[in-house]
């Protein structure tokens, strides 16, 4: 039986949580699926953190090439102006880091979702309205 996409309605910014977790034997095909669905996307800002995982100038050089032919959620003016809201509204409760600010407010601007393994984006989805994926544990 082939598994369920994590979505195949809209795309899905693969944040680098995600990223390093997604060849685990309980979300990989679920992760194909999704790719088959062609609802993977991605950030630049979440690019910049997965490149970092790259062993080797080949490998950075492809996984770049990868990302770059995704459905993208540019960090605009907006989505930081969004991101700075989102840290308002979150108060006491703000100490994320910055970097998934910018993913998250990217992806709620696209009206994207987010493909993560980190409780950060649960939070943020609750203040930016988009939908968070978590991959299994």
């Amino acid at each position: 039986m082939k598994a369920a996409p994590f979505s195949d309605r809209i795309p899905l910014v693969i944040d680098t949580s995600a990223w390093i977790r997604h060849r685990n034997p309980r979300s990989i095909d679920r992760w194909h699926a999704t790719n088959d669905a062609s609802c993977l996307a991605s950030c630049p800002a979440a690019a910049i953190e997965i490149l970092r995982t790259a062993r080797d100038e080949p490998m950075f050089e492809a996984l770049d090439k990868h990302l770059s032919l995704l459905p993208q959620a540019p960090v605009t003016e907006t989505a930081c102006r969004a991101a700075l809201t989102a840290m308002r509204e979150l108060g006491a409760r703000r100490r994320l880091p910055a970097v998934d600010y910018l993913i998250a407010a990217a992806a709620a601007e696209r009206g994207f979702g987010v493909l993560h393994a980190d409780r950060h984006f649960d939070l943020l989805a609750t203040v930016l309205g988009f939908e968070s994926v978590r991959l299994p544990e």
